[in-house]
C-alpha cells in the first residue's frame, strides 16, 4: 500500500512538472502596440472582424492612395508573441507602392481577443478570417496576397492551401514543420527525448489537431498561390534548413526561394534589395495576373 502511494505521488509530480514546463516554454505575454501608421503620416482605420471560436481580431485597414477598388491588397501578419506594430516598417515601405494593407493581431496577441492559447493552427485560421474580411471590402478579390513573418508565414501557407482567394504569399523566416522547431528548442534546453515526446503530445492534444494537418511543408503544394520564401542564412530561431524544406515541398515553378547572406530571423527586411524583390514578386504574381 505504501509502495502504491509513492508510485501515485511520483506520477502526479511528473505530470505537474510536465504541465509547468510546457507552460513556461510556450506561454506568451500579450503586449498591445505602442505606435500606429500615424508615425509615418499614413491614414488608417481601426477595425475588428470575427474569427473562429466566436473571437474578434483587431486590425488596421489602410487603403491604397490611388484607386483602392482596383489596387492589390496585402494581409500583413506578425510572428509569435508580437503584434501588428511589428508590421509598421512593412506598411511604411508598401503603402507608397499603392497596396491596400490589412495588418492585424492574431488571437492571443496584441489587442485581439484571447483564446486560451496560441498556435500555428490558429494563426492560419485567423489569416483566413482576415482574407474573408478583406474580400468584403471594396477591393479586387483577384489581387489578394499575404506577407507573414515566422509563425505568421507558416500560418499563411496553411491559409493559402484552404482559401483560393489568396493568390501570392511572401514568408520571412517561416518554419516548415512545428515539430522540428520545438525539437530544436528542446535540444537547446537539454530536455530528454522521452520528456520531449510527452510535451509534443500534450501540445498536440491542446491544439486539437495533428501537427501534420497545418505544417507548411504538407500544405504549400496544396495551394494554388505563388510563394516567395525568404530566409536569413544566419537564422538561429528558425534554422535555414526549414526554408529549404519549404522550397523543396512546393510544386515545380510554384516557389521562389531567397536565402539572404548574413541575415538572421528578424532583420531580413534590412537587406538593401528586400523591398524591390518583394514588390517585383508581387508585381509578377499578383498585380500582373490580377
Amino acid at each position: 500500500m505504501i509502495t502504491l502511494f509513492w508510485i501515485l505521488l511520483a506520477i502526479l509530480f511528473f505530470y505537474v512538472s510536465l504541465r509547468v514546463l510546457t507552460y513556461k516554454m510556450y506561454n506568451l505575454t500579450i503586449t498591445p502596440h505602442t505606435e500606429t501608421p500615424d508615425k509615418f503620416g499614413i491614414p488608417f482605420e481601426e477595425i475588428r472582424f470575427p474569427t473562429k471560436n466566436q473571437r474578434a481580431l483587431y486590425g488596421w485597414w489602410i487603403p491604397a492612395e490611388k484607386q483602392p477598388e482596383s489596387a492589390p491588397t496585402l494581409i500583413l501578419v506578425h510572428g509569435w508573441s508580437r503584434n501588428l506594430g511589428r508590421m509598421l516598417r512593412y506598411i511604411q515601405h508598401l503603402h507608397p507602392l499603392n497596396y491596400n494593407l490589412l495588418a492585424f493581431d492574431a488571437r492571443h496577441h496584441g489587442s485581439s481577443d484571447p483564446d486560451h492559447h496560441s498556435s500555428m493552427y490558429k494563426f492560419g485560421q485567423d489569416i483566413q478570417a482576415a482574407a474573408q474580411y478583406a474580400c468584403k471590402r471594396k477591393i479586387d478579390p483577384g489581387k489578394l496576397g499575404v506577407i507573414g513573418l515566422s509563425i505568421g508565414g507558416a500560418g499563411s501557407v496553411y491559409a493559402a492551401a484552404r482559401d483560393s482567394c489568396i493568390k501570392a504569399v511572401v514568408t520571412v523566416g517561416a518554419p516548415a514543420h512545428p515539430v522540428d522547431v520545438m525539437k530544436q528548442e528542446f535540444s537547446r534546453y537539454h530536455i530528454p527525448s522521452v520528456l520531449s515526446w510527452l510535451i509534443l503530445k500534450q501540445i498536440e492534444l491542446k491544439i486539437g489537431v495533428s501537427y501534420d494537418l497545418f505544417a507548411p511543408v504538407h500544405n504549400i503544394a496544396k495551394s494554388e498561390a505563388s510563394f516567395f520564401v525568404i530566409h536569413g542564412d544566419q537564422d538561429q530561431v528558425i534554422l535555414p534548413s526549414q526554408g529549404e524544406m519549404l522550397k523543396n515541398a512546393a510544386r515545380p515553378g510554384q516557389c521562389v526561394y531567397w536565402s539572404i547572406p548574413d541575415r538572421g530571423h528578424s532583420n531580413c527586411h534590412h537587406e538593401p534589395e528586400f523591398w524591390e524583390r518583394v514588390h517585383a514578386f508581387l508585381q509578377t504574381n499578383l498585380i500582373s495576373k490580377g
